[in-house]
C-alpha cells in the first residue's frame, strides 16, 4: 500500500465531547476506528497535523490515538512517517503446512487474543465419524472468538478426543495456541493434516460476532489433524476474508527433454510462481 500524503485543506472540523466519555486520546481513537471501518479513508489518510486541526486536540493526543490503532492493527504510524492504513489482508497462512493461526498474526507484528466461549466435553456423532470414532465417543470442545489486534478474526471450533486431550481443560487460551498447549500439557504433536477451504457466506450471528458488514464473506477452513497417521482434532475456522489470506507456492518441475527432429512438445515450459486465496467482497 502506497504512503499517502496528508491533504489538510480538505478537513472538516470534529469536535470532541470532551467531558464524560474517557480521555481525549480514546476519543479520537474510537472516532478514527468508526471511520475507518466506514471506509472514509480509502484514498488518503491524514497526518498529524491535519487530525489535531480537525480533533482540536494537540500532536501529543493524536499519537496516543494512532499508536492505540497501531497495536490493534489498523493504522501503520512510525515517527517522521506519515501515517497509513494497514493492509487489512497482512495476515496470511501458508497452505501445506502445520502452521498456526496464532503463529500468522503474530507473525504479523499483532498481538492474537481468543475469547473463549466453550470447553467442555460432550458427544457429538457427526464430528466423531469425521474422527473416525463412535458416535458417543466424548469429545473435548473448544470454542474461540479469534482476535487480531484487539478486532475480531475468526471463530474458531476445535474438537478432540477426550481421553487425549482432557488436560486441556485446565488450559488458559486467552494468548497461545491449541498444539502448543496439546503438546505441553497432553505429549501430543500433530504430524500431518488436510483441510479444505471454501467461501461461506455468515449468518447474522457470525457477522455479529465477527464485526461483518454485509458485503464481507468468510473463509470456511475445515482441518482434520494427525499424529503418526491417526485422527486426533477436527476443527472449523470461518476467518474474515477481507483480513486473511491462504497462500500456496508451486512449481512445474524440469523441463522435458526435446523430442526427436521434427516432433515439436505440447508442453509448455516450465513455470513457477505462487497464489493467493483469499473471500473477495
Amino acid at each position: 500500500m502506497t504512503t499517502q500524503l496528508e491533504q489538510p485543506e480538505a478537513a472538516t472540523a470534529r469536535p470532541l465531547p470532551r467531558r464524560g466519555r474517557g480521555p481525549l486520546w480514546a476519543q479520537v481513537q474510537a472516532d478514527l476506528r468508526a471511520r475507518i471501518a466506514g471506509g472514509e479513508f480509502t484514498g488518503v489518510f491524514p497526518g498529524e497535523h491535519a487530525l489535531s486541526a480537525q480533533y482540536g486536540v494537540s500532536r501529543q493526543t493524536v499519537r496516543e490515538a494512532l499508536r492505540a490503532l497501531r497495536t490493534e492493527g489498523l493504522v501503520i504510524a512510525a515517527r517522521g512517517r506519515a501515517p497509513r492504513l494497514a493492509d487489512p489482508a497482512r495476515f496470511t497462512q501458508p497452505l501445506g503446512t502445520a502452521s498456526s493461526l496464532f503463529a500468522s498474526v503474530e507473525q504479523g507484528g499483532a498481538r492474537q487474543t481468543s475469547i473463549v466461549r466453550r470447553l467442555d466435553v460432550h458427544a457429538d456423532g457427526t464430528v466423531a465419524a469425521r474422527l473416525g470414532l463412535e458416535e458417543s465417543t466424548p469429545l473435548l470442545h473448544l470454542e474461540r472468538l479469534r482476535l487480531a489486534g484487539g478486532e475480531p478474526l475468526a471463530l474458531d471450533r476445535a474438537w478432540l478426543p477426550a481421553r487425549l486431550a482432557e488436560a486441556l481443560l485446565e488450559a488458559d487460551f486467552t494468548h497461545t495456541s491449541l498444539y502448543d498447549e496439546l503438546v505441553a500439557r497432553c505429549g501430543i504433536r500433530p504430524t500431518g493434516n488436510q483441510e479444505q477451504v471454501r467461501a461461506v457466506v455468515p449468518t447474522a450471528h457470525e457477522r455479529g460476532l465477527l464485526g461483518l458488514d454485509t458485503r464481507t464473506a468468510l473463509l470456511a477452513i475445515d482441518r482434520t489433524a494427525c499424529a503418526d497417521g491417526v485422527p486426533i482434532e477436527w476443527r472449523r475456522t470461518l476467518v474474515r476474508g477481507d483480513r486473511f489470506a491462504l497462500t500456496a507456492s508451486f512449481s512445474a518441475g524440469p523441463a522435458r527433454p526435446p523430442g526427436p527432429p521434427g516432433v515439436s512438445s505440447a508442453r509448455p515450459a516450465p513455470t513457477s510462481g505462487s497464489y493467493q486465496l483469499r473471500s473477495q467482497r
